[in-house]
């Protein structure tokens, strides 16, 4: 079953320059990972510093090896934290595909 992983960014007000550039590396290895079925991120109208990355994974399993990947040296995200101006939020939701 397909599911929606939604990761919520708070970053530093003068990074947003450097935060385009390195979350868009970083989202690229993202999008090249298997099972990944894209990723789009949404800029709040109001507040450019808050932004969601909407993930969307063929499966449970997909999304599990993908974090288990980037908890790894190798797949760490690069250059993202001293961008943030708190703790990244995530939230994972089936796709409710009989609705």
């Amino acid at each position: 079953m397909a599911i929606t992983a939604i990761l919520e960014l708070k970053l530093k007000a003068d990074a947003l320059d450097t935060a385009k550039e390195v979350v868009g590396k970083i989202l690229a290895d993202t999008r090249a990972f298997e099972g990944c079925l894209g990723v789009d991120v949404l800029i709040d109208s109001t507040d450019e510093t808050r932004w969601l990355c909407i993930e969307r994974w063929a499966s449970a399993e997909a999304d599990a090896a993908y974090r288990a990947w980037r908890a790894t040296p190798e797949g760490a995200a690069q250059g993202l934290g001293p961008l943030l101006a708190g703790a990244p939020g995530l939230s994972s939701y089936n796709v409710a595909e009989d609705v």
